[in-house]
């Protein structure tokens, strides 16, 4: 079964270093993640999921894979209006 929400470039922050001399490295790889989150996000990226999210909002963007999570057009992009999800293409 695979995942209910697969977006490899969403940002999860990592755990801080207890050893403060590996926090110059730590703080730096956090940034170039954050960054890479970032940039998906501006470039329009948009990850397939399957599953609706749990509190949806007006306005959002989701690209349904269509068979585990159906919003009812199959796969594709929709936009939740909020009452329902509406099929973009």
């Amino acid at each position: 079964m695979r995942p209910t929400n697969s977006n490899s470039n969403s940002y999860q922050p990592g755990e801080p270093p207890a050893d403060p001399a590996q926090l110059q490295r730590f703080l730096r790889e956090e940034l170039t993640r954050l960054k890479t989150a970032i940039d998906a996000v501006a470039d329009g990226f948009a990850p397939v999921v399957y599953a609706p999210p749990t509190k949806p909002r007006a306005g959002m963007l989701r690209n349904a894979d269509g068979t585990q999570w159906d919003p009812g057009d199959g796969a594709g992009l929709y936009r939740y209006d909020g009452t329902a999800w509406k099929f973009l293409g």
